[in-house]
């Protein structure tokens, strides 16, 4: 029996870990659960897994969360606020914390959860896109597993398993394409937030759908495959693989190439970070390669997709610089979800916030240096979006 506590359970990735959880009784238990500011589904996940705690970001909210599970015996502990979901990721004798909370907000918590020595099974980017010169030597100093559990990251690593120190070469990270995939570079000044939340593959979070759609989330694993394992950005290379059949590839010494595949499931990559290094039956739709027909790749346009530049260049730069580029996006697709600015304002508005951070840059930051680096980023967006009105043209990237 493992014990899990579970940061984000009300999104995505959160139901579908509790899915597993709620198919595998024997094999895991909830110990706590940390949402954003869904009250319903949070009381109800509550009733039915019955965690030792739980909390909600939202605070206005806990009273509400109170009355939904008021006639539970026993009583979880119920906190709010960001230090009330810190609480939840150190809380107890959880061994692994699933960080499904989107976004920077993901990184004080898993840094708590470290801290408390539990393993992390890592759904949250940002985490080590933003945080890793700090998460990294903590991981280190209280020797702690750090499993990916997005679909990219689990593939990689599931096919370096029993691969020898030093024999990986490449790392080939394979992506959809997202929503304009099939769409002329010219019509992306028409796109509606309707258009960029048509994911042809994948059902995710609308923030996370917006960033396949630029091919942002793929930027951002390139940065996050570099620091888990270990590879120099020359090194990484990206793939377009409409049918999202191969998860991502690794490449060896000896040029022989090897490829995890399957079904666009989440729960797959959940499962082995949760059960890793074991193998758990489950009766899930396996893979027909007939069904699945043709496996078709290409290059990736760096013309559509200004954004993967963006990422590879905030990656060399290192320090601070991911911290920027990553709290630049989150700004810059929330202003895009709310109607503030046009879809290609995106990578306009990232690109701009980061070649005023340049000499800024720190080569060795805290984590005092990284949040307010991130803070900055957000606040420089605004700025960003004043100055767009008189310079609307594309940025030419480095």
């Amino acid at each position: 029996m493992k014990t899990i506590t579970l940061l984000g359970s009300t999104g995505s990735i959160g139901t579908q870990t509790l899915d597993i959880v709620a198919n595998n009784p024997d094999k895991f238990q909830i110990v706590g659960l940390a949402a954003g500011n869904n009250v319903e589904l949070l009381a109800a996940q509550i009733r039915q897994f019955r965690p030792s705690i739980a909390a909600i970001c939202a605070e206005e909210k806990l009273s509400a969360l109170k009355e939904a599970i008021a006639d539970l015996d026993p009583q979880p502990i119920l906190l709010a606020g960001d230090p009330g979901v810190v609480e939840v990721a150190s809380y107890g004798d959880a061994q692994t914390v699933v960080t499904g909370i989107v976004g920077c907000a993901g990184l004080l918590p898993t840094i708590a959860a470290i801290e408390a020595g539990k393993d992390i099974a890592l759904a949250n980017k940002e985490t080590l896109i933003a945080g890793a010169p700090v998460v990294l030597p903590l991981i280190e100093k209280h020797g702690i597993k750090l499993l990916p559990a997005d679909s990219e990251h689990s593939a990689i690593f599931q096919c370096l398993q029993g691969v020898p120190k030093g024999g990986l070469r490449k790392i080939i990270l394979t992506a959809s394409g997202g929503a304009f995939r099939d769409w002329a570079t010219e019509k992306l000044a028409e796109v509606t937030i309707a258009d960029a939340l048509k994911h042809p593959n994948w059902s995710m979070g609308r923030k996370i759908t917006v960033d396949s759609a630029t091919l942002m989330n793929k930027g951002l694993e390139v940065i996050e495959a570099h620091f888990l394992f270990g590879l120099d950005y020359k090194d990484i290379e990206i793939v377009i693989h409409p049918q999202s059949i191969i998860h991502s590839l690794i490449e060896l010494q000896d040029t022989s190439v090897l490829a995890q595949l399957g079904w666009p499931d989440m729960r797959l990559p959940l499962l082995y970070a949760l059960s890793w290094p074991e193998r758990i039956y489950t009766d899930w739709e396996r893979l027909d390669l007939v069904k699945a027909g043709n496996l078709t790749f290409r290059e990736p346009d760096h013309k559509k997709y200004p954004c993967m530049q963006l990422a590879y260049a905030a990656g060399k730069a290192g320090g601070s610089m991911p911290a920027v580029l990553n709290a630049a996006n989150e700004q810059a697709v929330a202003l895009f979800l709310s109607e503030k600015i046009s879809y290609l304002d995106i990578a306009r508005c990232i690109e701009w916030v980061c070649d005023r951070f340049s000499s800024e840059n720190l080569s060795n930051p805290t984590l005092y240096d990284i949040l307010a680096a991130d803070q900055w980023a957000r606040q420089e967006v605004l700025t960003a979006t004043i100055n767009l009105e008189s310079h609307p043209q594309i940025i030419s990237l480095r």
